[in-house]
């Protein structure tokens, strides 16, 4: 699977489903003590950094940037989905949220202070993870805080409908913790804390906690 075949693809779900997504997903951080606590931790680590611009990659409606909003952090949104852009910008006028592919992160060199990945790494094929992680240490300023959150497991599936019963066309990618882990360390992360935890959010997530490090000569 290339990256042309895939990202149409994912994109035109996401377009297709994008108001139900919204409505389904809503509440479910407020099920999810975990994971809000990983959130909440994550904010500190920005202002432990000295604040300054979070993007969340892979936003969808932009429930994970509001939050961020709520906790102080002066977060922003980017989407593959111009359908979910839309119905964030719709849902939360106060926030900055872009069209944007985390591929090919249109973000200048160090220039946010941490980065989000909320289960939204779960659509990238291996072949193109490397490109992934080399835009999140690219844009990430050196020591500023990394958070993903994934589905843990072996397997990939191809997911036809959901959220509402709309078609979907998305390969979804079930990770364990150690590779997301060794991927990261692989281009330039130190990874300070590593979870699964079972929740609303996901049957089994994972969540890994990172900072950019400061040494040179690392990839990306």
């Amino acid at each position: 699977m290339t990256t042309d075949d895939w990202l149409p693809k994912t994109r035109t779900s996401y377009d297709t489903v994008a108001v139900s997504y919204a409505r389904l997903v809503r509440d479910l951080l407020a099920q999810a003590p975990h994971e809000r606590a990983a959130l909440t931790s994550f904010a500190d680590l920005v202002r432990a950094a000295g604040g300054g611009p979070v993007a969340d990659v892979g936003c969808g409606p932009g429930r994970i940037t509001a939050h961020l909003h709520t906790l102080g952090v002066d977060a922003f949104g980017i989407d593959l989905s111009p359908g979910m852009i839309e119905v964030a910008r719709r849902d939360h006028p106060e926030l900055r949220f872009e069209v944007g592919s985390m591929t090919d992160l249109n973000l200048p060199d160090g220039s946010v202070t941490g980065l989000v990945a909320w289960y939204s790494l779960i659509h990238i094929p291996d072949d193109d993870i490397d490109a992934v992680f080399a835009h999140f240490r690219r844009v990430v300023r050196p020591g500023g805080p990394l958070l993903l959150g994934f589905h843990v497991g072996d397997e990939t599936t191809l997911k036809t409908e959901g959220y509402g019963g709309h078609p979907m066309n998305v390969h979804v990618h079930r990770r364990q913790p150690a590779q997301v882990a060794a991927w990261l360390r692989q281009h330039g992360f130190t990874v300070d804390s590593q979870t699964t935890v079972t929740s609303a959010e996901s049957r089994l997530g994972g969540i890994i906690v990172g900072r950019r490090e400061d040494g040179s000569g690392l990839p990306g």
